[in-house]
């Protein structure tokens, strides 16, 4: 399954309008985080609101052929607690359609300073409306910790909110400048999701890398209208509050990975390698390793060398 059937990668006139600029693309290096022009029409975001309640109901183009180990895939089952599942992209193609829009790729690229775009994970996310559900509330943290297994360091997330998304819904908020912060050590913990670590443990690693850096914790919530989205990069720190609003946040985080990423061994204290979830689901490269460009699951969102900008 691919997000885009064609070889060429175009835009129009009027999206070309919408990259970002020469400074804008320097921002996003010095502050680790950038809001975007309104790159979705309403009708694009209301279809992706209908496709992604079909999937609640249970539709699916296909199903993962096995459940990998750190898989997050809420279920009704599961109660009105934070929703997250992953791999959207890859179970319904109607979500993966409207997310395979090449504007958003090629936004990325100018980002990353990258040739090629890839998907690299999708993440369907709801928080319910209610102001003191725990799961709401998201740390501090940042995600090349959790992927310690690609070798890029250009990997940035897309956050695609569907509706109008400021601080009262608990909208993702970024920690100014942080992707540029030399880390104290690190420990094999850090390589786990944030919902298997305690959320004062990782205010306490914010804080102690802050100061180790000399730096002051800015935290900036993005305010974001529909259609719009945010992007941060890999080493960002970032997290969200509680929902305190009368609707569901509704959201994916779209992870993207830039052409260049492979699988690396990343050894543990212990020994062993760190993983993810991809490593049991993605063909093998020849070499053994999880071939990280599987367009099964990690389709291409942009390349500049098939593009007409």
């Amino acid at each position: 399954m691919t997000l885009s059937t064609t070889p060429r990668f175009d835009l129009t006139e009027a999206e070309r309008a919408l990259l970002p600029t020469d400074d804008e693309v320097e921002a996003y290096a010095e502050h680790g985080w950038y809001l975007t022009r309104k790159l979705f029409s309403d009708a694009e975001i209301d279809e992706l609101v209908e496709a992604t309640e079909r999937y609640y109901a249970g539709e699916r183009s296909r199903s993962l052929p096995q459940r990998p180990p750190k898989l997050a895939y809420w279920q009704p089952a599961d109660g009105p607690v934070q929703r997250h599942n992953d791999y959207v992209h890859y179970e319904s193609d109607p979500i993966a359609r409207i997310l395979g829009k090449p504007l958003l790729g090629a936004v990325a690229a100018r980002l990353a300073q990258a040739e090629e775009i890839r998907v690299f994970q999708s993440t369907l996310i709801l928080k319910p409306p209610i102001a003191a559900e725990p799961s709401n509330v998201v740390p501090w943290h940042f995600d090349k910790h959790y992927w310690a297994s690609c070798s890029s360091s250009k990997m940035l997330t897309a956050f695609i909110p569907f509706h109008d998304c400021d601080e009262e819904m608990g909208t993702i908020t970024m920690v100014d400048g942080s992707h540029r912060w030399k880390e104290i050590g690190r420990e094999d913990s850090m390589t786990k999701h944030f919902a298997e670590r305690d959320k004062a443990d990782l205010e306490r690693v914010l804080a102690e890398n802050a100061e180790y850096n000399n730096a002051e914790v800015r935290k900036i919530p993005m305010i974001i209208p529909k259609g719009h989205l945010s992007f941060h990069h890999c080493r960002t720190y970032h997290g969200s509050g509680a929902n305190q609003s009368d609707r569901p946040r509704r959201a994916v985080s779209l992870h993207l990975q830039d052409g260049a990423n492979e699988y690396r061994r990343f050894e543990l204290s212990n020994g062993t390698a760190a993983s993810y979830n991809h490593d049991v689901l993605v063909r093998s490269l020849p070499d053994g390793r999880p071939d990280y460009a599987d367009p099964a699951y990690c389709p291409v969102l942009w390349n500049n060398r098939s593009a007409n900008v």
